[in-house]
């Protein structure tokens, strides 16, 4: 197939038609900073203590002599989980409590686990409830992909966010914790199907100039303003279902965008679907001010047009043992970005402070890291960009526990550090796997990462859980795996300045190690012509 960049250059780099498609989408993903860490306030867990009753006839001095003070961390705190017995509190027997708990309301009016008392020996049901929106992220990841290669992205976008909607509702009237952790479930896979289609159709449909600002300061960005949102509608909100009832009508706003958002041209090309991308494109023309060739896909450029009845799907992704090969080192490495990135955010939220300022200051670290990240990827190759951030991350995972509990300038200064690395990260790895996947297969490939990703975010938790074993585990654990994912990356096919792939077997010839390229590779050269044959690399 010829170049579909080369064909569709008479649309020029910048219009209208850019312009439009890239502010649209970005508007989608502000949303998706909502959904993904509303669990950080309505799963959050006040301070409490057993409830006395006023049948005790206690005076108020005893009320409060009645809670046991233990030794936390080194500190000494009241109990959560037992009471001296009413009876014979003067004997200082202590017992559970028998008469629920109570709950301070300083800073939130209810969450879930004060609706449900998920504390003491519920208390492990706060983390399943959030493990269960990861597990909805692995399920939307290994959906998603298939789904929008066959039906196309747009249509996946908003069947999704009427999915978004339409649980979140749900959920916010939950009768119980069960129903809860099933609902959050299908949050997770709504919220990461519409981040993953929206991501890959602008890769698709913006020019090659506005691409990598779309998959940097475009999506990235615009996700951490709704992270950075979050906190505020939260301290508006501090009653867990008018919350949750608030953020179900942010997909409302984006159901008029279905008439603006065109499908991705390139997708109804590789289907056979001539006429339907030749009419997107001409509309395009039109929009940009520009004309548009008589003909604008030919017969000789039509190889993967005519070949309609090939499907793929996420085996494609491992039939042949260069592209299993690029696809195994890649699933590591998302899952070793995803539990740096979870484990040090899980830190951030046990910082002293007010909750709803810490997570605002945890979401302004990650803007200057997209700034940046966007300077560097116009200018520096993937591989040695990637593995330098992750020596970062991994290094501040190993120095984060050798700091003293009473340096907390200290140990916030070194969590921003690394949740800036973890950012740069995020934002490279994203727009390099989308580079590496033909197009046949690109959101297969980009969701089976995501669904690497989300098994490491599930398992972030529970590896924090490991400190009760011994607290330096888990920074050993994420360190040496983030370290390790760094080395692994240098085996990753180089792609600064290629040309995105277009099918399985023009993928399969961009197989790159860490040997020197042959002259006359095909290299995108700055103000040089767009080359039509990929680079190839040897093992």
């Amino acid at each position: 197939m010829g170049d579909y960049d080369d064909v569709t250059a008479f649309l020029g780099q910048k219009g209208p038609y850019f312009y439009r498609t890239f502010f649209l989408l970005n508007t989608i993903f502000i949303s998706t900073g909502f959904f993904g860490l509303f669990i950080v306030f309505v799963g959050a867990t006040p301070p409490h203590h057993c409830f006395i009753p006023d049948s005790g006839n206690l005076s108020e001095v005893w009320r409060k002599a009645i809670i046991p003070i233990e030794v936390v961390n080194g500190q000494e705190e009241e109990s959560k989980c037992s009471r001296y017995r009413l009876d014979v509190v003067r004997n200082l027997s202590q017992e559970c409590c028998l008469d629920g708990w109570s709950y301070s309301k300083d800073i939130y009016q209810s969450t879930i686990v004060t609706e449900w008392d998920l504390v003491c020996d519920n208390e492990w049901k706060t983390p399943f409830a959030s493990s269960t929106l990861f597990v909805g992220f692995l399920i939307g990841s290994l959906l998603s992909g298939q789904l929008s290669d066959r039906f196309g992205r747009k249509k996946v976008i908003f069947g999704s966010l009427v999915a978004q909607l339409v649980s979140v509702l749900i959920q916010a009237f939950s009768p119980s914790w069960e129903v809860f952790c099933i609902m959050f479930t299908f949050v997770g896979a709504s919220q990461i199907s519409l981040y993953i289609s929206a991501f890959v159709l602008g890769t698709e449909v913006l020019s090659k100039s506005m691409r990598e600002v779309f998959t940097t300061l475009g999506a990235f960005l615009h996700y951490c303003i709704g992270y950075m949102a979050l906190p505020w509608i939260a301290y508006a909100m501090r009653e867990w279902r008018t919350l949750l009832i608030i953020l179900s009508s942010v997909p409302i706003v984006y159901i008029p965008l279905w008439w603006f958002i065109p499908e991705s041209p390139r997708w109804l090309y590789s289907q056979g679907r001539v006429e339907e991308a030749e009419a997107i494109l001409r509309d395009a023309a039109k929009r940009n001010r520009v004309t548009a060739p008589e003909v604008i896909f030919k017969d000789n450029e039509l190889d993967v047009a005519s070949a309609p009845k090939n499907k793929y799907s996420m085996i494609d992704v491992l039939r042949t043992s260069n592209i299993r090969c690029v696809t195994l080192m890649s699933l590591f490495l998302w899952m070793a970005v995803n539990i740096g990135y979870y484990g040090l955010s899980l830190n951030t939220s046990n910082l002293s402070g007010d909750p709803y300022l810490n997570c605002f200051l945890s979401a302004l670290t990650e803007v200057p890291a997209y700034v940046v990240s966007t300077v560097l990827l116009r200018n520096c190759q993937r591989r040695p960009l990637l593995s330098a951030f992750l020596l970062i991350g991994g290094g501040m995972l190993f120095l984060i526990q050798l700091i003293p509990e009473s340096k907390t300038l200290n140990f916030y200064s070194v969590e921003m550090v690394g949740k800036f690395a973890f950012t740069m990260s995020f934002t490279v790895v994203y727009i390099y796997t989308a580079e590496i996947y033909p197009t046949v297969v690109r959101s297969a490939g980009v969701g089976i990462c995501s669904s690497a990703a989300r098994i490491g975010t599930i398992a972030a938790p529970y590896v924090i859980y490991l400190g009760s074993i011994n607290k330096y585990l888990p920074y050993i654990i994420m360190g040496s795996m983030t370290v390790t994912s760094s080395a692994v990356n240098l085996f990753l096919p180089e792609t600064f300045r290629k040309e995105l792939p277009e099918t399985v077997e023009q993928m399969q010839q961009c197989k790159g190690l860490c040997r020197k390229e042959p002259r006359n590779a095909n290299i995108l050269k700055k103000g040089g012509d767009t080359p039509t044959i990929l680079n190839e690399f040897k093992f």
